[in-house]
């Protein structure tokens, strides 16, 4: 049986370091943009300084190596599929960074993979969605787990969602586990890699059940 397409549309904008030009950016949602990547920049602070608590680590650690450094936002558009059953809106994947924040339309659609079961994740208003990437499960040794999820097609929409992550592919910090998690008791059980060295790696195994975390296994 044929794989099914992915049925969706994506555009990519660095925001940081080298930002757009505003002339680029059609004037009606300049603005807003702009504004919607700069608070979402300080919901990364937080979520940061909460996930490095969580692992028992002073509240910058994860600020402090880099984490948080510069910013891509992917706005998606899910146009309504004639026949949902022939396609996919995008495949089932994890995220390849350190953690993603998106926000979703009351369209829904979204899937997450949770005990060999797929769940579908109900749109809130005003609520974002958060998902820890896989090199957040690289450098926390597995004490976090990349989140598996897929959006399927659906002949109603279209739906949109907007996803903001942070990457800095102009980085030349190693990412491994992270030191002051292991033990005798938990050794480590990554190789160290530069983060643009791990991004292209994911992209050349490309979305499926495989994930590419897994091949940077010791």
């Amino acid at each position: 049986m044929s794989p099914a397409a992915n049925w969706r549309y994506t555009l990519y904008l660095r925001i940081e370091p080298d930002p757009p030009p505003a002339a680029d950016l059609p004037e009606y949602c300049r603005d807003v943009f702009f504004d919607y990547a700069k608070n979402v920049k300080g919901l990364f602070d937080t979520l940061f300084m909460l996930l490095s608590e969580a692992l028992g680590l002073k509240q910058s650690y994860l600020t402090d190596i880099g984490c948080n450094q510069g910013q891509m936002i992917l706005c998606h558009y899910y146009p309504p599929c004639p026949q949902p059953e022939l396609a996919i809106g995008i495949t089932r994947h994890s995220d390849s960074g350190f953690l993603t924040v998106l926000l979703q339309d009351q369209t829904g659609g979204l899937q997450v993979l949770h005990d060999n079961q797929w769940v579908d994740v109900v749109p809130i208003p005003g609520a974002f969605i958060v998902n820890l990437g896989d090199l957040m499960q690289m450098i926390s040794n597995d004490k976090f787990k990349s989140a598996e999820h897929r959006v399927v097609a659906q002949s109603s929409g279209p739906r949109v969602s907007i996803a903001c992550f942070p990457s800095n592919p102009a980085s030349t910090r190693m990412y491994g586990p992270i030191k002051e998690l292991l033990s005798d008791d938990s050794p480590a059980l990554y190789r160290e890699t530069l983060a643009r060295d791990y991004v292209a790696h994911y992209y050349s195994v490309g979305l499926g059940p495989k994930k590419a975390i897994y091949d940077f296994l010791l």
